[in-house]
């Protein structure tokens, strides 16, 4: 007997809670999502649960959002899209939005800058241990291992587009994918062509209206962000390494520092890590104008990273059954997943150069252009502190939480100390 659709009522308090104490990373908001809705409750199956999250891997984007998108519509179709979608991602939204604001307040006082040396210390930490856990996962095979290999090696020293490294993975997992698939099961005619043309003009309308209004700032964001919101596969701290690389040192939007404070405040919220995002428009809007610009900055950078994963939802979720049988896109996501593990280690190098050493040099090598620290311009500080970050979540275990208020602390004492 099918059970009947929860209603509209206990959806809200179920997703209002899971966005409230969605801490933790993807792995954890996942894990809070089958308990609430398959373990206590009989409104999702085992198999639906993991189709649906098998299906989110493949997509661009955070996928733990777009899981609970796809929950919520599964259970009452597009409004309940939008409610799971929307309560994962608001709670954060304005936490991180809020802390935007305190940050561009208070960030050239000496103790908050003491502060932000410890939670620098913390984010290498935390970027290696999703190194390692991404690895042990994705490089099963010579070639898993190679195409990590040559993805570090495009992104480290040549500066390769993040795109073009994510396409040609795909590609080769695509070509390599075998075995036979299984049987295809009946997809019922939706309306496909005209979900994406609806959640397309919802997602470039924002960009549309600053683009006539000559606000050349928000367009720039707004095309931007979409182009990430496309290329985003493997995770939020994939993605960063593209993210840094464009607004910092293309761009010159933020500063090394900034990106490496805004991944520690945002690491501290609930809701996904891409919210860091959020941060980042809010202080290129803020270094450009004021705290109005920066308000419409970082709205017009939230409605692009999310809008793009409504539309791969609603779009997609008829289709979901289907994509599961098809071991080509399966090999896809493999090689794709391994060529983010090499990109991880680029950011995991890149955050610790510039946080142990106070000068790295580029040096050219032929073609290759590799970044260099001076040994003379090491930080003991945030050597020290970075130690303490990795005893106290690898050996000790502590909450996240509780180890970035720590090595916080620990950096204002270590700088009034010294």
């Amino acid at each position: 007997m099918t059970e009947p659709p929860p209603a509209q009522a206990a959806l809200i308090k179920v997703f209002g809670r899971i966005g409230i104490f969605s801490f933790g990373g993807p792995a954890a908001q996942i894990a809070l999502m089958h308990r609430e809705l398959v373990e206590n409750r009989p409104w999702l199956t085992e198999k639906q649960f993991l189709n649906a999250l098998s299906f989110c891997m493949l997509l661009p984007g955070p996928e733990a959002m777009q899981l609970a998108t796809y929950c919520g519509w599964r259970l009452r179709g597009v409004p309940g899209g939008l409610t799971a979608g929307l309560l994962f991602v608001l709670p954060g939204a304005l936490v991180v939005g809020l802390l935007a604001a305190l940050y561009v307040w208070l960030g050239d006082v000496p103790l908050v800058q003491s502060l932000f040396l410890g939670i620098q210390a913390t984010v290498v930490v935390i970027v290696l241990e999703a190194l390692l856990k991404v690895s042990r996962k994705a490089l099963q095979g010579l070639d898993r291992w190679i195409i990590a290999a040559l993805s570090f090696l495009a992104i480290y020293a040549f500066s390769l587009p993040f795109p073009l490294i994510i396409a040609v993975a795909a590609a080769y997992g695509a070509l390599r994918g075998a075995g036979t698939a299984d049987p295809a099961p009946v997809v019922q005619r939706p309306r496909t062509l005209q979900t994406i043309a609806t959640w397309a003009a919802i997602w470039w309308t924002p960009v549309a209206l600053a683009w006539i209004l000559g606000q050349t700032l928000l367009v720039q964001i707004g095309v931007f962000f979409s182009k990430l919101a496309v290329v985003t596969f493997g995770g939020a701290y994939a993605v960063l390494a593209y993210m840094t690389q464009e607004v910092v040192q293309e761009r010159g939007w933020l500063t090394t520092d900034q990106m490496m404070d805004g991944l520690g405040l945002a690491e501290t919220t609930p809701g996904p890590l891409i919210l860091v995002t959020e941060f980042v428009g809010f202080l290129t809007g803020h270094a450009e104008g004021s705290y109005l610009l920066a308000a419409a900055a970082a709205g017009m950078t939230l409605w692009v990273t999310f809008a793009p994963c409504f539309l791969w939802i609603f779009a997609g979720a008829p289709f979901i059954d289907w994509i599961s049988t098809r071991p080509r896109l399966a090999a896809a996501l493999s090689a794709i997943t391994a060529a983010v593990v090499g990109v991880i280690l680029n950011l995991s190098v890149w955050f610790a150069t510039h946080v142990f050493f106070g000068t790295v040099r580029e040096s050219s090598l032929g073609p290759a252009t590799i970044p260099m620290p001076d040994p003379a311009s090491v930080d003991l500080r945030a050597v020290a502190l970075a130690t303490l970050a990795a005893l106290l979540l690898w050996l000790m275990k502590w909450p996240f939480a509780a180890v970035l208020l720590a090595c916080a602390s620990a950096g204002a004492a270590l700088t009034m100390l010294t």
